[in-house]
């Protein structure tokens, strides 16, 4: 029988809230890559992933053009999931580095994996709007994770994300910044938030985010995370 997390996820991969996110995800399913012609698109929304009994959540942006877009699972076959997984993979939350398809036998333990926005963007630039129609599917993924103890959030986009959620959006702004490597803890019935760089090319590639900046994230996170009772 599913269960209430992939019941919820078949439901998101239908959504068509956003106009300009529908004709533009679909557009880049149509014409393709080069590279990527004879494959077909997922061009749906992207679900998330990952251990329904995860402690820690990442919470990223959007799915890549010819990455998430194409392959219908978060940060796969694409330049931002080939700086992630590896990192993911050392620090024990992903049963292997490498990401390339939904088949490829990758699972990810005490983690999930969801977006702010589940629909690539154009310029990878979701409206507030757009960000706003799709955060009830990560609000409801957090419900659905009884043992969700922390949020690590890639990127500013998907700080401001959280910070309209439920709980969050109660905080007081001026005292919750982003910074890579920034921690709150806003209250005991909230999760903690990490904060860190998003691993997209054009960080990683100029070096605004190292692989031991991105290693030392997920040691962190792990050394935050407490033991199941």
């Amino acid at each position: 029988m599913p269960t209430q997390l992939e019941d919820l996820e078949e439901q998101l991969t239908h959504c068509r809230k956003c106009p300009r996110l529908v004709a533009w995800r679909e557009e880049i399913a149509r014409v393709k890559r080069r590279a990527y012609r004879d494959q077909d698109y997922w061009g749906r929304p992207v679900p998330g992933f990952g251990d329904p009994n995860a402690r820690l959540m990442i919470l990223g942006l959007a799915p890549g053009a010819h990455g998430s877009n194409r392959t219908g699972r978060m940060f796969t076959g694409d330049g931002s999931g080939d700086f992630l997984f590896p990192s993911l993979y050392r620090a024990g939350f992903a049963s292997q580095p490498t990401a390339t398809s939904r088949d490829d036998g990758l699972t990810l333990n005490d983690l999930f994996i969801a977006a702010v926005c589940r629909c690539v963007p154009p310029d990878n630039k979701p409206t507030r709007e757009e960000v706003g129609n799709c955060l009830p599917w990560a609000r409801q993924e957090m419900a659905l994770l009884p043992d969700l103890q922390g949020i690590v959030v890639l990127g500013r986009i998907a700080l401001d994300g959280l910070l309209r959620l439920p709980g969050f959006s109660e905080l007081p702004k001026r005292e919750i910044d982003f910074a890579h490597g920034a921690f709150y803890q806003p209250r005991q019935t909230l999760p903690w938030v990490l904060c860190s760089y998003h691993p997209s090319l054009q960080n990683t590639q100029t070096g605004r985010l190292t692989a031991e900046m991105f290693d030392q994230i997920w040691q962190q996170a792990r050394l935050l995370l407490r033991k199941k009772e």
